[in-house]
This record gives structure tokens, C-alpha cells and sequence, in this order.
């Protein structure tokens, strides 16, 4: 008890000064090609795979048999094509409307981008399959399709439009306001069809094939490989994949300004790349300045960012306020963090390695982040002290309130004891297990932190973090 108590004493005093390193905790596996992670305003995550389904991943990291939405059969997928966006309207909870981007399996060299509205079916883990197409565009290349979607404090669909794709956008198309190639966009679906907003830069537009569209809301983007908004703050942030020299990451004030420029394909960053027509007249001033970028190192896959969300969970304190984002070629973690007018970048290997595709958000601010076939929680390893466990016991949900369960079936060696220490280091539970799976009431607690230590009869142990709310 003594050791205990003097182990997190000298652990919590060491958060002040410590450095912060980002730990990946291995959350939910078998997944085919995970593209993006959403909630929906409750505990659970959606969890969808290039290949045109979406599965639904629960707090404690299962995942539920059947999925929740098929849509394969109409999904072309295949090097950046696929199911790439999904959105949950801001009145999900009784509307049931959720809104998917994907491309189409028309064709492999040009096939059509695809906004779609679907609905949850009477079963809440269950969508309904009929959807109603809302919005197309052919695209006139195969890579580059952007594909995220996001609803913002105002209530309207976000849609993030590539350049079209080929390489060096050989058509300008990112800054000609009658395509909707390197864009954002930004729709009114509130209503049976999309309207546009009044106070989109074009919304007046006659949208003859010659005026701008008026679903544009930003120009100059390249592939913006997805963007976010601070669920505090509102403010946007977006990563927008390079070309062969710089990726960057953009961050406005609420959704910014409409008709901001992001500069490309006129500027990579801050930096000229093709400058030879229709670019803003003010030049690099005139368009909206990134607030990180970084050079690629090496030859080969040597950057491709995957833009991702500010943190505003509650279990890791030292990530609050702090940008989070990962790279998909040199699969490092990067963080931003606010220093007066502006950010600092540092770039962190994780324990784990893989090529990332996405980061989620779930309803709690908690971070997660997907490779591979698996989804992972971002925690910071300064608070993880199970990050070495040699053998490994289940507990959910966490955070939690009432009840805290524990799953001792993957443990080999015998559980003499299972204790529970407050941050002070004292033990406010001691019990000998009989059974392997146990449900521990926790309602009279203090809400806070705690840890879970489970004792092995060779004297080992091992201990989790444990959240009350």
C-alpha cells in the first residue's frame, strides 16, 4: 500500500512538469479499410469502411454483429474512392436523417460523387437502406475526392471537394468559382430538397454553366483530407493534403469568412507553386494564411496529412485546447498548441505505428484514431500506467458512473485480489474474485480519478486508469 501510494503520488506530482506523449490503447479491430469515425450525439461510434458499410462500435469495444448501413453494392471503391463521409444531422436524435459521401461505381477513371440522405430505421442500430440522392458531381480524375462532411453551428451541411484529382490541378479547377472541384461547400438540408444559405459568397449566383456555383462557400483547397469543427469554439480547422512538397493545416475563426481562399493550387502553404493564371491579385495576402506547415522529408510517401480534432474530452487534461492530427506516409501524431497569435507543432511516434486514415471524436471530446484494420484511443501515456501490461484485463464503460465492469478472461495467470485506489492512494475496495466476469457498484463515489488494480498470485499486478463522472 505504501509503495502504491508513493508510485501515484510521484505520478500525479510529475504531470506538471512532464512531457507530453501521446499512448495509443488498442480499442476495436476487425475493421475492412476504415475511413472515417463519427457519433451521432450518444455513446456509440460509426465506423465506416471504403468499401460502402458502416458499423457501429460500442463504448466498450465491441462491435455490433450486423451493420448499420450496407450500401456496397452502389460504392465504387478503390485507391482514395469509396464510402469517405458521414455526417449525423444536428436533430439526428428525432429526425433519424444522417447524410454519406461516396463515389459511385459508374466508372473507375471518373466516376460521380455521391451526397446522400439516409434515415435510422425503427431499430436504432439499424439504418434504412432506401436512400435519396441529394447532390452529384462527375469527377474528372480518379484521386483527389476529399469526402468529408460535417454539420456546422449553423446548422449546415460542410462538404469537403478535392481538386479533381490527376496532379498539380492541371485545370485550375481549385480556383474557378464555376466548379465545385477544390472547394468547400456548404448546403442548406433542412428542408425535402438542399437550399442554399443567403449569405454564401454566390447564393445569388444564376448558376448558368459559366457563373459561380452557389454551393461554394471556400475556395483553393487541394484535398482537404478532412477538416473538423472545435466542439467548444465552433472554429474550423482543415488539412489539406499536398502535393509533393508541403502539407498544411488551416484554422479560421467560427467557419470563417465566405468566399475564403486557401491559396492552392496557386500556393503549396505559404509557399508559390503555380502561379501562371487566376490566382488573387493581393497574391499569398490574399488568401487565408495556414497556421502550421510541414516540408516532406525523403522520397516516396513522405507526407499525406490526416486532419483531425482539438481535444475537448476530460480525461487528459494536459490535451485540452490542443489540435491533434496524424500522417498517413510517416505515421506520426501531430499536436498543436496555442502560443499567443500562434501554434506550435511538434510531431510524436506513437507506441503504435500504422498508416492512419482518420481520427473520431466521440461524444465525450475523447479522441480515437484508425489504421489499418483497427481503431485506437488517444490517451496520454503520462496518465496510461498500463501501457506495459503483460497481461491484460477488460474494464467498461470508462468513464462511467454507476457500475464498472470487469472482464478477467483474458488473464492467464490466477486474480488474488481486485483493489481500487483513489488519487490520495487510498484503497477504498479490496476483493477476492470468484468469477471472471464481475460488475462492480460504484454509484456512492466520488467522481474523479482512480485506479483499478488487479494482484496475481506471483506477486505481479496490474493497474488501470479508471474515470467517474
Amino acid at each position: 500500500m505504501k509503495n502504491l501510494y508513493i508510485f501515484i503520488s510521484c505520478f500525479v506530482l510529475g504531470l506538471i512538469g512532464a512531457a507530453q506523449t501521446v499512448q495509443l490503447n488498442s480499442f476495436a479491430s476487425g475493421f475492412s479499410s476504415p475511413v472515417e469515425i463519427a457519433h451521432a450525439g450518444d455513446s456509440r461510434l460509426f465506423v465506416v469502411e471504403k468499401s460502402g458499410i458502416i458499423k457501429i462500435l460500442n463504448s466498450d469495444g465491441s462491435v455490433n454483429p450486423n451493420p448499420f448501413l450496407n450500401i456496397s453494392g452502389l460504392v465504387g471503391s478503390g485507391g482514395e474512392r469509396g464510402l469517405l463521409g458521414l455526417a449525423f444531422a444536428p436533430d439526428y436524435a428525432t429526425s433519424g436523417r444522417f447524410y454519406v459521401n461516396y463515389t459511385d461505381n459508374s466508372s473507375t477513371d471518373q466516376p460521380n460523387t455521391v451526397i446522400s440522405k439516409y434515415t435510422v430505421s425503427a431499430n436504432p442500430n439499424v439504418a434504412d437502406t432506401s436512400g435519396e440522392i441529394i447532390l452529384t458531381y462527375q469527377q474528372p480524375y480518379s484521386n483527389h475526392n476529399g469526402g468529408k462532411l460535417a454539420f456546422g453551428n449553423d446548422g449546415f451541411l460542410y462538404i469537403a471537394v478535392g481538386d479533381g484529382g490527376s496532379g498539380g490541378d492541371p485545370q485550375n479547377r481549385a480556383q474557378n468559382t464555376n466548379s465545385l472541384f477544390g472547394k468547400l461547400l456548404r448546403i442548406d438540408v433542412s428542408g425535402a430538397t438542399y437550399s442554399i444559405p443567403s449569405n454564401n459568397p454566390f447564393s445569388s449566383s444564376a448558376d448558368g454553366p459559366n457563373d459561380p456555383r452557389p454551393e461554394i462557400y471556400a475556395i483553393g483547397l487541394r484535398n482537404p483530407w478532412k477538416f473538423s469543427f472545435d466542439s467548444t469554439t465552433n472554429d474550423l480547422w482543415i488539412a489539406d493534403v499536398g502535393q509533393n512538397a508541403y502539407e498544411e493545416i488551416n484554422k479560421v475563426i467560427g467557419s470563417g469568412n465566405p468566399g475564403d481562399n486557401y491559396g492552392w493550387r496557386c500556393y503549396e502553404g505559404t509557399h508559390t507553386y503555380n502561379t501562371s493564371t487566376n490566382c488573387p491579385s493581393g497574391g499569398l495576402n490574399s488568401t487565408v494564411a495556414p497556421v502550421a506547415e510541414y516540408p516532406h522529408v525523403g522520397s516516396g510517401c513522405s507526407g499525406s496529412i490526416t486532419g483531425g480534432y482539438v481535444y475537448r474530452g476530460s480525461n487528459f487534461p494536459n490535451f485540452s485546447g490542443k489540435y491533434f492530427f496524424a500522417d498517413y506516409c510517416t505515421q506520426n501524431i501531430g499536436i498543436l498548441t496555442e502560443n499567443g497569435s500562434n501554434w506550435d507543432l511538434v510531431f510524436q511516434t506513437p507506441n503504435i505505428t500504422k498508416g492512419w486514415t482518420t481520427l473520431g471524436e466521440d461524444v465525450n471530446g475523447e479522441l480515437y484514431i484508425a489504421g489499418g484494420s483497427s481503431v485506437y484511443k488517444i490517451s496520454d501515456a503520462n496518465l496510461d500506467i498500463s501501457e506495459n501490461e503483460t497481461f491484460s484485463f477488460k474494464m467498461y464503460p470508462n468513464p462511467t458512473k454507476n457500475i464498472v465492469n470487469l472482464d478477467l478472461s483474458g488473464i492467464q495467470n490466477k486474480v488474488i485480489s481486485i483493489n481500487i485506489y483513489n488519487i490520495q492512494g487510498r484503497k477504498i475496495l479490496g476483493i477476492a474474485p470468484t468469477q471472471q466476469k464481475i460488475t462492480l457498484n460504484i454509484q456512492n463515489y466520488g467522481g474523479g480519478l482512480y485506479f483499478m488494480e488487479v494482484r496475481f498470485d506471483d506477486s505481479s499486478k496490474t493497474i488501470k486508469k479508471l474515470t467517474i463522472n
